[in-house]
């Protein structure tokens, strides 16, 4: 078999290569598995010093991987070179998170006359399948949040190249693996597999520890079952998304047309194809909420090149079933005809149609969304109770003073990873407190975040060893505190390079 990218602009064929064969693929998981230890026994700094070797690499072929990543995704050249300075910026973060070692959960129960000296610290699984996604082809694919997160961890990875942006992640991976053995990496500690058959080998491989994935609903719960059906189960870290809610308040509807405005600019950005998009917008009857989008979609006059044929064809056929489940058409801006094109449209619906099993309910991946209008509290409480849970979702406010925002705040953090106030879902910074990630079916594991300083947490368990002298521990947990971390001794924290660490 032999996997294929295209240019969405014109539909012509960009790069090609042939699926990675069985043979080859036991000796990429042969040296992933031969790599685990060496990666686990490398300090954080070291780790961060080969994160920082990828990161300059992609900074000093910028402007060269930015025009194959337009070529193969259009997503233009602006928004692409900003993304290949946010990939190296999250590499380099990942790599500062380890050095600062809090991840790494070290706790010490010294010895009492009743107790034997237990000492519990997260220990790396070892190698891990990375699945990158088509919308971020820097920040979210073979070299993005996940594989910065696992190497960061001490994990190899084997990742999966996307189809959509095949020459990118063969050329991304190429310098990779170049940078790493120029910093003294292990060899195995980066490889690249190609296919939808290698895929599912490599899911199903027994030397794969761990799955890391965005992407679809259905190619999640694949990769989910997959795992699920192995010898020995494995985690999935599968971040999916569904619809992002947006709720309006009735002080905060005082503005619409600058609320649509914003709502609009949300939707449409990247055309769409962003898993924080907002699709759909709970607003107070009487505000002329639907018309407000609508007037704001045209005015945009967007022209989505999407990122493959399948999701062009996908927005036309989610407009025509969102028609079908009850929804009208407010404004449509029918595509250009280049390409991938596809239309961009609000809808608009009564909330008394959001009912479960609904099409309303279910993403529609494009620059789509639906507006409903609430006439009463209770009314639209009940719109939220039938929602999916959300990786995030948007409050806008009448300000400070707004006696309506603490119980929707309140009521939406229950359904999603992320609460907005009086701002926009799409935008997900890697800091240390970020949580992206939602309740299921957004996220397969909702505690997790597939971005932020947590996500190494996915890549890592906690392992207890008892009555064990310093000899048989792991660097990580021994007294003598070669790699300078943070720790709790006898339920006190005590900070890294403190005495008594």
């Amino acid at each position: 078999m032999t996997d294929t990218s295209y240019d969405p602009r014109t539909g012509a064929p960009v790069a090609q290569a042939e699926d990675t064969d069985p043979e080859e693929l036991r000796a990429v998981l042969g040296r992933a598995a031969a790599a685990a230890p060496l990666a686990a026994a490398a300090s954080p700094r070291t780790r961060l010093a080969w994160l920082s070797a990828v990161a300059e690499a992609l900074e000093a072929h910028a402007d060269e991987l930015t025009g194959l990543a337009d070529q193969e995704t259009a997503l233009g050249v602006a928004r692409l070179s900003g993304e290949v300075a946010r990939a190296a910026a999250q590499l380099r973060f990942y790599g500062e998170v380890a050095v600062e070692g809090s991840f790494v959960g070290l706790t010490v129960d010294e010895a009492t006359e009743t107790t034997p000296r237990l000492v519990r610290v997260n220990r790396p699984l070892g190698p891990v399948a990375v699945f990158g996604a088509s919308n971020f082809p820097f920040a979210f694919s073979v070299l993005g949040n996940d594989t910065g997160a696992a190497i960061a961890a001490g994990c190899p990875v084997v990742a999966k190249a996307h189809p959509a942006h095949l020459g990118l992640s063969l050329r991304q991976a190429e310098l990779a693996r170049a940078a790493l053995a120029s910093a003294g990496a292990p060899e195995g500690l980066f490889q690249l597999v190609v296919g939808h058959r290698t895929g599912v080998e490599l899911v199903q491989a027994p030397e794969i520890t761990a799955v890391a994935f965005t992407g679809s609903q259905s190619g999640g719960m694949a990769l989910w079952r997959l795992a699920n059906e192995r010898e020995v189960v494995i985690p999935v870290y599968a971040e999916m998304g569904t619809v992002n809610p947006v709720v309006v308040t009735r002080p905060g509807a005082a503005e619409m047309a600058t609320v649509a405005e914003g709502f609009v600019g949300s939707f449409t950005l990247g055309n769409g194809q962003f898993c924080t998009k907002p699709g759909l917008m709970l607003a107070p009857a009487g505000t002329g909420a639907a018309e407000a989008v609508g007037e704001a979609l045209r005015a945009a006059a967007p022209s989505p090149v999407m990122l493959t044929q399948g999701i062009a064809e996908s927005v036309t056929a989610g407009i025509g079933q969102l028609e079908d489940a009850g929804a009208e058409v407010v404004a449509r801006v029918d595509p250009s005809g280049e390409g991938w094109s596809a239309p961009a449209a609000v809808l608009r619906a009564g909330t008394s149609a959001l009912k479960p099993g609904s099409r309303l309910l279910e993403e529609c991946f494009g620059a789509v969304a639906l507006v409903c209008e609430y006439s009463s509290d209770e009314e639209l409480r009940e719109a939220l109770s039938t929602l999916q849970s959300s990786l995030a979702a948007s409050v806008i406010t009448g300000g400070a003073d707004d006696q309506e925002a603490a119980a929707l705040v309140d009521g939406l953090s229950q359904k999603v990873g992320r609460v907005v106030v009086d701002g926009w879902p799409t935008g997900v910074a890697f800091t240390w407190a970020q949580q992206h990630g939602g309740p299921w079916p957004s996220t397969s594991v909702p505690s997790a975040t597939s971005v932020g300083a947590a996500g190494l947490e996915r890549f890592v368990r906690p392992v207890t060893y008892q009555s064990a002298h310093d000899g048989l521990l792991p660097p990580e947990a021994r007294a003598d505190d070669p790699w300078a971390l943070p720790r709790r001794v006898d339920g006190r924290l005590v900070p890294a390079g403190e005495p008594g660490s």
